[in-house]
């Protein structure tokens, strides 16, 4: 066997372990299904390792997978399929029962609120990090997170009355 091809995997395994929560999370936050989000992964990982991509860094790799993620689930939306299909419900098991009345009410708001809040607060990137990724500027983010912010209090007032 090719000694080459080895390490080719195991870096290609060390990427998919690194970065794996973030593209799944970040796919089942957009399209609010663990069978899509899986779709989406796998596409995701797909187009990384279908021609060999030079990345400046670690930051640049992040920043392609993000971009890359957001891409495939405004495809995802705009198919013909999405908008002649009726959602699964499906039930996501949590710990607590605060963090599934959380994810309940996230799935209420737009993709947009829903991808500016997870990069904001599971990835920890800066608004500026944020805009960048997304295509947007810095304003339509913090608009977006204040919005979006506002929406979801909103929503959890209503859910606890």
């Amino acid at each position: 066997m090719d000694t080459t091809s080895l390490r080719t995997d195991d870096v290609r395994e060390e990427i998919v372990r690194r970065y794996s929560d973030l593209v799944y999370r970040l796919a089942c936050a957009q399209v609010r299904s663990r069978a899509d989000a899986e779709d989406i992964y796998q596409e995701v990982f797909l187009r990384l390792f279908d021609r060999e991509r030079t990345f400046a860094s670690e930051e640049h790799r992040k920043a392609w997978l993000i971009r890359v993620t957001v891409n495939c689930a405004r495809k995802f939306w705009a198919s013909a399929w999405v908008r002649h299909t009726v959602p699964l419900k499906e039930d996501l098991a949590f710990s607590v029962p605060e963090d599934q009345m959380l994810w309940e009410q996230l799935q209420k708001l737009p993709g947009a609120y829903r991808a500016v809040l997870h990069l904001f607060y599971y990835e920890d990137l800066s608004v500026a990090e944020i805009a960048r990724l997304l295509d947007r500027k810095p304003a339509t983010v913090r608009t977006q997170l204040t919005r979006a912010r506002r929406a979801l209090k909103k929503l959890l007032k209503e859910e606890a009355t």
